[in-house]
């Protein structure tokens, strides 16, 4: 099973072969930066969680789902076992699950599913109506449109203000 990697300064999504869990073993690793996020959460969700974070336990829960389907076993882990997973400074939310029994493709299916999973639920969590892309963006693509959600929807933007120039 091969390894799997998207990750830019705002999130990232991992899946490599777990060395102790057996064949078709793999841990899939997800994190959110809450400190680049916080342009657009800081101030809206005072009665619930950090959208990001909420966002991505809610798409965690998703690929538990999917590896249910497939055949295959989550289970939760403990510890660090993603600390070698490069990213930028800042507060992470992090999450780590292993996998047994995962489909070959499964990893990439993962990607597929979370990235845009993740935008959707925190869009949909502080009510933005973002334009939100299709298909799934090269890392540093995404990294630039979320960072121009924050711009646009950040708290010192006036609503007529509130539009990406391309």
């Amino acid at each position: 099973m091969d390894s799997n990697e998207y990750i830019n300064d705002f999130l990232y999504f991992v899946t490599r072969p777990a060395g102790d869990g057996g064949e078709g073993a793999m841990l899939y690793c997800s994190g959110v930066n809450l400190s680049r996020f916080l342009p657009i959460t800081k101030g809206r969700h005072r009665a619930m969680s950090n959208p990001a974070m909420r966002g991505l336990q809610l798409v965690n829960l998703g690929v538990r789902e999917m590896a249910l389907s497939a055949g295959a076993t989550p289970k939760a882990v403990r510890g660090n076992h993603c600390t070698a997973i490069a990213h930028t400074e800042g507060i992470w939310y992090k999450e780590s699950l292993l996998i047994e029994d995962a489909p070959a493709s499964f990893h990439n299916e993962i990607t597929a599913y979370c990235v845009p999973e993740l935008l959707r639920k925190i869009d949909r969590a502080l009510m933005l109506g973002a334009v939100l892309p299709d298909e799934l963006l090269a890392p540093r693509e995404l990294q630039t449109l979320i960072s121009a959600m924050c711009t646009m929807y950040g708290p010192d933007r006036r609503p007529e203000d509130r539009r990406i120039d391309n």
